[in-house]
Parts: C-alpha cells; sequence; structure tokens
C-alpha cells in the first residue's frame, strides 16, 4: 500500500477510536493503563522473546554496545514499563482542568479548559520503551497514538503494542486507540510528518539526527525533543566529595541517553585539585577523554591518556563514555562555553556559593538546571512525571520532560443566555 493512503488509513482509525477516550472518564483511563501495566507483566515472556530477535539482529550487524543497551529489554526493564503505567495512572487527570475561568460585563461566562490535542505520532529509535511510555502517556491525556519506531526494534514494537492493544479490548477504551506504522520501509516516516490535517502533532525521540530531519520535514507540528550536549560545570566553591559523583554518575551512568553529560567544565581555581582526580576516576571508568590544552597537560602529568579536543568534539552528544574536559576562569566563562555548544537540554553546576549557583542559574538558557545534582534527574520518572513522551528544548508550548500536561491544549467554553454581538 502506498505509505501516504496508509498513514491517512492509520490516522483516520486512531481519531475515529479517540472517540472512546474522549468521552471516557478519568478512572476509565486510569483503569485502561492499569490494565496494560498487568499484560505487560503477564507477558513478560513473549515481550523479552520478541527483543531477542532483535537483539540477535543488533548484535549480527555489530550494533554500538551503548546502542545495544537501549534496544535491550530485561525482565526489570519490563517490570519499569509496567511500574511507569502504574505511575501515569496515579496522577491527577489532566483532562477537563479549568486553567482559566472569569465573566464579562455583558454576562457571557468564559471557562478555558485542557483538552487532548487529537491524533499524535511519534518517531523514534531503537528504545522499545518508548512505545509503552509514548501509548500509556497519550492515553491518559486522551489522545490517540501513531507509533512510528525503527526497525531495529520492529519485533519487540509489535508485540509490545499487541499487549496493549490486548489489554485495551477488555476495557471501554477502543485498541485502535494506538496504532503501529510499519518500520520496514523509511517511506512511512515521511508520510507520517506531512499528514497535515490527518495528524495534528508529531514528537521525535531519538538522536540530533533524527530530530533535526523530523523538524526540517515535517509539515505537521513538532515538538522538538532535544539533543543533549549537557555539561557539568565544577565551580570553585564545590565540595570535591560532592562533584566526583555527581560527574561520575553524569556521565558514566547511562551514558546512550540524552540526560547522559557530555563535557566538563573546572574553574582554573580548583583545577588543580579537582582536575587529577577528575580524571583519573574517567579514566578508571572506561571514560574516553578529549581535553582542551591545559586538561591535557594535567592528564599528561598524572598518567591518563587524552587527546586534543576540537571543536566537533565540543559540539558532539556522544552517547558512549567520551568527554570532553576543559578549564575555565569563571561562572561567565563556563556560561559562554555552554551558550556556545550547548543544546539547551541540561546543565549542572557543582558549588557551595549560592551566587555562582544564581549567576549559572541566570545565564544557563536550557530546559533544566541541575545544582548539586547529576544531569540524569532531567527525566519524567524521576522528576515525579510518570512515564515521559520525551525531554523538550524548545522554547514554545511544552519545555523539559514532558509529561501528561504537555500532551492537552486548551478549548474555550463560552456560555451565554441570549447574548448577541453589537
Amino acid at each position: 500500500m502506498d505509505s501516504v493512503v496508509l498513514i491517512a488509513d492509520l490516522a483516520h482509525a486512531a481519531r475515529t477510536a479517540a472517540r472512546s477516550l474522549s468521552t471516557a472518564t478519568g478512572s476509565q483511563r486510569k483503569a485502561a493503563l492499569e490494565a496494560i501495566a498487568t499484560a505487560l507483566i503477564e507477558r513478560s515472556n513473549e515481550i523479552l522473546a520478541a527483543n531477542e530477535l532483535d537483539m540477535a539482529s543488533a548484535r549480527s550487524e555489530n550494533m554500538h554496545p551503548q546502542m545495544q543497551d537501549r534496544l535491550l529489554l530485561t525482565t526489570s526493564r519490563v517490570e519499569g514499563m509496567a511500574d511507569g503505567a502504574r505511575q501515569v495512572a496515579a496522577l491527577e487527570d489532566p483532562l477537563g482542568r479549568t486553567l482559566k475561568e472569569s465573566t464579562l460585563p455583558n454576562g457571557l461566562h468564559l471557562r478555558q479548559i485542557s483538552v487532548p490535542f487529537g491524533v499524535i505520532g511519534m518517531v523514534y529509535e531503537a528504545r522499545p520503551n518508548v512505545t509503552v511510555d509514548a501509548a500509556v502517556i497519550l492515553l491518559m491525556s486522551g489522545n490517540a497514538a501513531l507509533l512510528r519506531g525503527s526497525s531495529t526494534a520492529r519485533h519487540s514494537n509489535e508485540v509490545l503494542v499487541k499487549v496493549m492493544k490486548d489489554a485495551l479490548a477488555t476495557t471501554g477504551i477502543s485498541p485502535e486507540v494506538i496504532q503501529l506504522v510499519p518500520s520496514d520501509d523509511r517511506s512511512t516516516v515521511k508520510a507520517l510528518l506531512t499528514a497535515r490535517g490527518k495528524v495534528d502533532l508529531v514528537i521525535p525521540r531519538g538522536s540530533a539526527q533524527l530530530i533535526r530531519m523530523v523538524v526540517d520535514e515535517a509539515t505537521v507540528p513538532t515538538i522538538e525533543t532535544g539533543a543533549g550536549v549537557c555539561h557539568v560545570f565544577v565551580d570553585e566553591f564545590a565540595d570535591i566529595n560532592k562533584a566526583l559523583p555527581i560527574l561520575l554518575n553524569s556521565k558514566t551512568h547511562r551514558p546512550s541517553v540524552c540526560n547522559a553529560a557530555e563535557t566538563l567544565l573546572v574553574h582554573k581555581a580548583i583545577a588543580p585539585t579537582f582536575l587529577p582526580l577528575a580524571l583519573k576516576a574517567l579514566h578508571d571508568a572506561g571514560v574516553v577523554i578529549h581535553g582542551d590544552s591545559t586538561a591535557q597537560k594535567v592528564a599528561e602529568k598524572f598518567g591518563v591518556p587524552s587527546t586534543l579536543a576540537t571543536e566537533e568534539n565540543w559540539c558532539t552528544e556522544y552517547g558512549i563514555l567520551e568527554m570532553n574536559v576543559a578549564v575555565v576562569d569563571s561562572v561567565d566563562a563556563a556560561a559562554d562555553h555552554i551558550a556556545k555548544y550547548g543544546t539547551n537540554h541540561t546543565e549542572a553546576i557543582v558549588t557551595e556559593n549560592q551566587g555562582s549557583a544564581d549567576r549559572f542559574i541566570a545565564l544557563a538558557d536550557c530546559a533544566a538546571v541541575m545544582v548539586n545534582a547529576s544531569t540524569r534527574f532531567t527525566d519524567g520518572e524521576q522528576m515525579g512525571f510518570g512515564a515521559e513522551i520525551g525531554i523538550s528544548n524548545q522554547k514554545l508550548h511544552a519545555r523539559g520532560p514532558m509529561g501528561l500536561e504537555a500532551m492537552t491544549t486548551a478549548t474555550w467554553i463560552v456560555t451565554g443566555n441570549g447574548q448577541i454581538r453589537s
């Protein structure tokens, strides 16, 4: 079937089915998510078997180990997806909230309420957990989902969608609110991105290249989720006992994700003490180091391998165990470096000085600023949103981790008693 026709058919089916969401109560949507969570656990063996087919292909094609980690599902990760669904179900219903309310002098009563977008397309790579995270957030916020994952996760995504649809079939919500877009033909991506009038919103989630492609080619409105060139700045007033674990957690906890740190910036006043410890700890953790000339000299002195960082290094989201290191003169110099090379995602400062923290916050134009905490906390679940649909680093509509509220828009309800406009 022609991809344009296919996407039109899937979008029509999703929009029609979404009527069962728009008329469902919050309790009914919550029950649907609970049903999905239960089904994920009960059918975890089936899910893991499908994932192993994808993993076997990834290994045979020599996919990078960090990318394989994104693709991999385990019993604990399936349990995590189910727990995420339950966390979303436990949140306050995002629909029908009164955002503004007033009565005009002519007697008209105005009320602005939260409502769903309608049909939302997701374009994402490798990570099959996004299939569940996106579906449950969109369901709870009253939206139908068109899910276009990557071919590398085809078997995993097919089973996950089947499990969720089967679970919905036991509820009053139509299973057709979730549609899986075939991933074996790249033309389906373009068809989804240009289905204006049929799809209300598209959200990309993945590499910088994927996000840029979606933003550049889409005629459907998009929310740009963020590439993550994130920085950890260790200020002259930092507590080294805090700074070292924050640095290591930011870089090594899960380097393949967008909130992992890619660059360490160290204030020159603390560099003689902190930099040798940091370089050795990063090297011991398996991190490949690219430093500026000052960092390189320290690395050489203490026997830590490094290469001279290039312009390309400073603006690269590695997604693997590589990191840039630079010494800067001040908070402002750190902010200048971040402004030049960052992606407006997450920036962290380690300091015991409130003035340094305040200035860093004021200068850091990004979705999230961490003060004495790991960059890894820019995450919907960690911030109490349950699962997340993605992390937006743009400035319109939503910014930062996007949960239920970010997946709603608004409608004005104007109630009168026969008023006409003169």
